[in-house]
């Protein structure tokens, strides 16, 4: 199905939902991202979705609408926009019974009517239509509930990654802030937006509405049978709704599925999306690629140290199964996995699929696909590893052969080169009293760390690397741990340090102690990937050890390629690459803080780049998700090499040598090779005079060695950039 049709789709089921009542102490607002407050009145909106009868019980219908149901329908929002108005013996009473609103307050929703609609010169003629709604029931979904509260309190135990709900566009502070007329929120009590439970069961719990005058025909709207990651979606909403409807109702935004949770199990509590969603779109309807329901786009979570957005989406069948009224009468007695195959694990599709044509640490790409291979992109999810360093740190990391060498970033193992804090400071820090991410000898109380390998295996000896591994350089790093995702349950394994670049590159390479059957491992293209050509991110960016998550995936395009002048050996490795070689790749994709060292792959799920770096802005510091900096392939051609056969640890002493242009590109700096300049005909006094001035100026710059890097080698040194460029 194409695009314009799964648009069309999501603008017949999606509606704009308007709470409003009288409030004269200005209180219902608060922890709304916008809203609108006169003479008394607040007015709350959100997004809904009308539910085709496919979806739900004929008999509530009835009960609710009349016997005329024909003429009637129900819409699925979120509860955040009508509690407020609920009444206080509803709240009271823990919103046992039929929930009542407070006198005087009403519910409506707004209708994008497509019938008769003329289209003028090019412009959208829809004539919008206000229904009047009444509020049936709330449902609480305690599967999704239980499951993003366990999520929250394992980040609880991460240095400064506390997380609290909110759009990251509203102002955290109690002053107000305006938006064309419409306030901003107040802060939420802090004990509140702390409380794991609260955040778990403010965000999972839903609003079933009941429209008795609406006459329009609905859609006939299926389940999607397959949500895996990376997956395509489209979201419907009505951002800043109440401000001006007819501009923002039903807005149209797409993405992908970064991450499903809980990993690997066929009944998902809730997903996370890669995709950018406004305040007001929430309770909005989520499609796939065929148009197909996925579930509810609920409010995000959102970090409170860095600010980081983790847009949520409830899947509908965890609705479903809290409340099995929403399922059709004839399918509700045969049971809920028989409700459009729901649950069943033969039509969820696997996390992982293997392709023994794909193994082998190198292999050349000579077709770029139209769209991704599920394939391919799975396969590379599958060689993205999680990395913890002395129980202090973690990043990501990528395997490049069956024996166990594993990619990732030096600034991990040795952060103070990098202008990060020490692996005991706070950036991706893991409290000292969190448990080690061992899962030897324990039971499945920990199950989300997996079982361990542990021991020497004899991939190598340790003479082969005895130039590297011998060095008092590494001798610090002891307790290394690899958490690998290409098998169920994943395996936490022990590895060693064999290589870390000295070099202007932010490179090091790990080694399993003992490596396990059936690795997978990635797969390259050395080829300097199109400007705005599709890159898919992979790394296990915000959520650590403890998480248990397998890593996220988001999606963007190439935005840029920094080239150099190839080195002696690239021009060896890569003999078919012609002119400069990529230096450093943009991409608009999404990367936080954790994520350093994952993978950036193409539409055929191949290597492109090692995800390193990330901007922040001037001043205050906030990381920029969505531009980041990635070392291309092609500039790690000498560890392609090596990883073949892991022989000749000398082809890496190329990566060691200083370069100056690398340096200065890394580094956002421009080149400080310095230009000729024509030589003047006459030379005066005034001018012998100014070229002593500029002589002794010159001099003291040489003198003072402000370019120098402060590792003693030839490097240029860095200007003060932490808040342009930021390791994750």
């Amino acid at each position: 199905m194409g695009l314009p049709e799964i648009v069309q789709v999501a603008r017949e089921i999606s509606v704009m939902v308007r709470v409003q009542g009288p409030d004269p102490k200005g209180l219902k607002m608060r922890n709304h991202a916008f809203h609108q407050y006169q003479s008394g009145i607040t007015t709350l909106s959100a997004s809904g979705m009308l539910v085709s009868k496919g979806l739900y019980n004929v008999g509530l219908a009835i009960r609710a609408l009349g016997d005329d149901n024909q003429s009637g329908a129900l819409v699925v929002t979120v509860a955040s926009v009508v509690e407020p108005f609920l009444s206080l013996w509803h709240r009271e009473n823990n919103s046992k019974g039929h929930p009542e609103l407070i006198s005087g307050a009403q519910i409506d929703i707004l209708v994008e009517n497509t019938m008769g609609a003329e289209d003028t010169e090019g412009l959208d003629r829809e004539v919008p239509c206000w229904l009047s709604a009444q509020l049936l029931t709330l449902v609480d979904v305690p599967g999704s509930s239980l499951a993003l509260q366990a999520l929250v309190e394992a980040s609880s135990g991460l240095l400064g990654h506390g997380w609290e709900i909110g759009w990251s566009l509203a102002s955290n502070d109690s002053s107000a802030q305006n938006f064309t007329g419409i306030q901003s929120q107040r802060p939420m009590a802090l004990e509140e937006s702390a409380n794991p439970s609260f955040i778990g069961k403010s965000l999972t719990k839903f609003a079933v509405l009941g429209v008795p005058l609406f006459s329009q025909n609905l859609p006939n709207i299926t389940v999607s049978p397959s949500i895996k990651r990376g997956d395509f979606l489209l979201a419907a909403g009505s951002p800043f709704g109440i401000h001006s409807p007819a501009h923002f109702i039903n807005s149209i935004s797409v993405g992908t599925i970064a991450n499903i949770c809980p990993p690997g199990s066929p009944d998902k509590s809730f997903l996370m999306a890669d995709i950018r969603c406004l305040p007001g779109m929430e309770g909005g309807p989520i499609l796939d690629k065929n148009a197909d329901l996925i579930g509810i786009l609920i409010r995000p979570l959102r970090q409170k140290a860095s600010g980081a957005e983790v847009q949520l989406l409830v899947p509908w069948e965890a609705i479903a199964t809290a409340r099995a009224y929403m399922l059709p009468e004839e399918l509700k007695k045969a049971g809920l996995r028989n409700c459009h195959n729901l649950g069943n694990p033969n039509n969820q599709g696997k996390a992982f699929i293997y392709n023994s044509d794909l193994k082998g640490p190198i292999n050349s790409i000579v077709k770029d696909p139209s769209c991704p291979s599920s394939a391919t992109l799975e396969k590379a999810m599958a060689s993205v590893c999680l990395v913890s360093v002395n129980d202090a740190a973690w990043a990501s990391g990528i395997l490049l052969n069956s024996e166990g060498l594993i990619m990732t970033n030096a600034h991990l193992l040795e952060p103070w080169r990098f202008g990060k804090a020490t692996l005991s400071g706070k950036e991706n820090g893991i409290k000292s009293g969190c448990p080690r991410p061992s899962g030897r000898n324990t039971k499945q109380g920990s199950e989300d760390m997996g079982p361990s390998i542990s021991g020497f295996g004899g991939c190598f000896t340790e003479d082969k690397f005895a130039k590297y591994s011998s060095s008092s350089l590494y001798s610090g790093h002891k307790n290394i741990r690899i958490r690998l995702n290409h098998t169920r349950p994943w395996i936490w394994c022990d590895a060693k340090v064999v290589y870390i670049s000295s070099g202007p590159l932010d490179v090091a390479l790990l080694q399993l102690i003992h490596a396990p059957n059936q690795l997978s491992p990635v797969i390259v293209d050395f080829a300097s990937p199109p400007l705005g050509s599709k890159a898919y991110v992979i790394g296990h960016g915000l959520f650590g050890p403890r998480c248990g998550l397998f890593p996220s995936v988001s999606v963007g395009v190439v935005a840029k390629v920094v080239k150099a002048k190839r080195s002696c050996f690239s021009l060896s490795v890569i003999k078919e690459y012609a002119g400069d070689i990529p230096a450093m790749l943009e991409t608009t994709a999404a990367v936080h803080p954790g994520a350093s060292g994952g993978l950036v792959v193409n539409f055929g799920g191949c290597m492109i780049g090692l995800i390193t770096s990330n901007a922040r802005r001037h001043g205050g510091g906030t990381v920029i998700p969505h531009l980041n900096f990635s070392i291309p392939c092609a500039a790690l051609a000498p560890i392609f090499k090596f990883s073949q056969d892991m022989r000749d640890p000398t082809v890496l002493q190329d990566l060691d040598q200083p370069n100056a242009e690398i340096s200065s590109i890394w580094a956002l700096m421009p080149s400080l090779a310095p230009k000729p300049h024509p030589a003047l005909p006459h030379s005066t006094p005034q001018d012998k005079m100014k070229e002593g001035k500029g002589s002794r100026f010159a001099k003291f710059i040489s003198d003072t060695d402000i370019f120098k890097s402060s590792t003693g080698d030839s490097k240029p040194g860095k200007l003060p950039l932490e808040n342009v460029l930021s390791k994750l």
